[in-house]
């Protein structure tokens, strides 16, 4: 099903890599026994991965896409509340055993968008989101750990690989604290020369591998340790990752009461310690 008004999923900058930022975790929590993909399932293999935490949890749009499907059995031999977003050139998500729906069908939606919230409607020994990944048609599956994990995600929650020709959000946010480490760069969210440039020579003064992609290694030391009063270039970078997952903020710098209730927000959804800090667990999260 092609799609048109989507940004492509790949670009010519992104051609060497697919760490070009276009995808995201879609929901956070821990990988139960048994829930891989291809574990037997009444006769079946299952066709997804489980990710377990509790009702209510936040879901989140894993690319940009169409809600092409939504409601109760919307793929074969699938029970409970789910979705599926085409992202065109033959490629799906599918979200399942949703307790809540929160885009409508045919709505188009941004990578990172909430669109639902985690249940046990359907199947289940548990709560906890069935995700799948189909390539080359729906019905087509594929492992997401693996599919997502070359796209610098990691679905088991940790931080994202972000590599030079990427865009979106997250290369804003990381455009934001380079900027706050002392290099001013131009948060347009695409990493080209001059961002991927300035990424390396602090890797190199932090003794990292200076290979421009801003991964689990490079995060750690660029991310600050944030709350109310703060203001700056790393809370603008903050404010544009709460809004990529639908915070709808003035990206101002200014840590103000409206901020910390967004983030306040995003914790308590995401199951995170809720105490207005943005610390590295929250932005592990938030760039995931």
């Amino acid at each position: 099903m092609a799609l048109t008004g989507i940004p492509a999923l790949a670009s010519p900058a992104s051609a060497a890599t697919l760490k070009d930022g276009r995808w995201c975790n879609p929901a956070r929590g821990h990988f139960p026994s048994g829930g891989h993909y291809g574990a037997p399932r009444g006769g079946y293999p299952h066709a997804g991965q489980d990710v377990t935490n509790s009702v209510g949890t936040a879901v989140y749009a894993a690319a940009a896409g169409t809600v092409v499907r939504r409601g109760t059995g919307v793929l074969s031999g699938r029970t409970g509340y789910g979705l599926v977003i085409s992202h065109g050139s033959g490629r799906y998500t599918y979200y399942g055993h949703l307790s809540a729906f929160r885009v409508a069908l045919s709505a188009k939606v941004a990578v990172g968008q909430r669109i639902a919230d985690m249940g046990a409607t359907g199947n289940v020994t548990g709560p906890h989101l069935h995700f799948e990944t189909h390539t080359g048609g729906l019905g087509s599956t594929t492992n997401p750990v693996t599919y997502l994990s070359a796209r610098g995600v990691d679905l088991g929650g940790g931080w994202p690989a972000i590599a030079p020709g990427a865009a979106g959000a997250t290369v804003t946010a990381v455009q934001c604290l380079i900027t706050q480490r002392g290099t001013a760069l131009v948060a347009d969210g695409a990493y080209g020369s001059v961002s991927v440039g300035a990424v390396k020579k602090f890797q190199s003064s932090r003794g990292l591998v200076a290979d421009g992609e801003v991964g689990p290694k490079t995060w750690p030391s660029l991310v600050y340790s944030l709350r109310q009063g703060h203001s700056g270039s790393h809370v603008r970078g903050l404010q544009a990752l709460l809004n990529k997952h639908s915070a709808g903020l003035a990206v101002d710098g200014s840590f103000g009461t409206v901020t910390s209730s967004a983030l306040r927000g995003y914790q308590g959804a995401n199951r995170l310690t809720v105490d207005g800090l943005a610390g590295p667990k929250t932005w592990e999260a938030l760039a995931g």
